[in-house]
């Protein structure tokens, strides 16, 4: 599931109309990568308020090699636009947000406005449009969250999930995806690390600090074998390691100065990413899990089987796996 695409995914997404919003971040980057190299979409729609992120995609996409690529300027705070943006779609993508965890603490009402507003915006054009599917891409500082960041995305989910409510029977299916850091993105820690090293001096905010990771691949691998199977009001959670972040900053280079410089507002020492009040409705896969919805959708989901987590667990990545030291290495290198 996190690694080999399913043969579902191509029933998903071939001939059909992709719609990503937030798509030309490194998430719709790479979804648009893996859908122009492995299948046939009749039409992938990039959705986005930054025209020059726009221009640059486009030199790596371009209309004249890839006809199925659009290019459309909108905000997700706008229904308008996204009403009409999203006629004829078959999937939908939802990974527009606001995400840098300071710059939201010191711009609140601009983060709702997108995180909250803009999901809520979605779902309506969604169930208005009737387009069949929409996913969520949510993250693990929703749960329990103590920055606004998480906050906004916990809001996220739980719109997500509740669109199958407001959909009705023969409406839209609404579904989440809920992961880690991604390794070596834009924002995260380990471009920072690679920076600092050449002064020799790597900073961190707190030595007990742990993290969940996932390569980009991973993640969109995991989107798309998730979206191929999902019933309605499913939040996927992938089964994944963590990493300490003094492990991480001598995996960069071990010769470097490690200086600790203390928390930074709305940091957490370790993320989860399915809380202790979500364990009992969560049901264990191979290499997932699915955290099932509180309210009724009206859905069967017996196709995850019986094995459920115990109650009041929480998978957190203080209590999980550490990656080896070695593997950590490689993933630094390949950046």
């Amino acid at each position: 599931m996190i690694d080999t695409l399913l043969s579902n995914v191509a029933d998903l997404v071939n001939d059909k109309v992709i719609f990503i919003t937030g798509g030309t971040g490194s998430f719709g980057n790479e979804l648009t990568e893996v859908l122009l190299s492995k299948y046939q979409p009749r039409k992938i729609i990039i959705f986005s308020r930054d025209e020059f992120k726009q221009f640059t995609m486009k030199q790596k996409f371009p209309e004249s090699k890839f006809p199925c690529m659009r290019y459309f300027v909108g905000d997700v705070r706008d229904y308008d636009r996204l009403l009409m943006a999203t006629r004829g779609v078959d999937v939908l993508f939802h990974a527009a947000a606001m995400k840098q965890v300071d710059t939201i603490e010191y711009n609140p009402f601009e983060a709702i406005k997108t995180n909250i507003n803009g999901t809520e915006n979605v779902i309506k054009s969604a169930i208005f449009n009737k387009i069949p599917r929409v996913i969520g891409v949510s993250t693990d500082k929703c749960v329990s969250p103590v920055n606004l960041y998480g906050a906004t995305k916990l809001c996220l989910e739980k719109l997500i999930i509740y669109g199958n409510m407001m959909s009705g029977k023969d409406g839209p299916i609404f579904s989440v995806l809920r992961y880690g850091n991604v390794f070596g993105s834009r924002g995260s820690v380990v471009p920072l690390f690679l920076k600092q090293k050449e002064n020799g001096v790597i900073t961190v905010t707190d030595e007990k600090m742990t993290r969940f990771t996932l390569t980009l691949r991973q993640a969109i691998t995991f989107v798309l074998n998730s979206a191929s199977i999902m019933k309605g009001g499913e939040v996927f959670v992938p089964k994944l390691p963590s990493y300490n972040i003094m492990q991480l900053a001598k995996c960069v280079d071990p010769t470097c100065q490690i200086k600790v410089i203390g928390k930074r507002p709305g940091e957490k020492v370790h993320e989860a990413m399915i809380s202790s009040s979500e364990s009992y409705r969560t049901k264990i896969m191979p290499d997932y899990y699915v955290v099932l919805p509180e309210i009724k959708v009206g859905t069967d989901y017996s196709m995850y089987g019986d094995k459920n987590m115990d109650d009041e667990v929480e998978y957190s990545s203080g209590n999980n796996e550490l990656m080896k030291d070695e593997v950590l290495s490689v993933l630094i290198k390949n950046l």
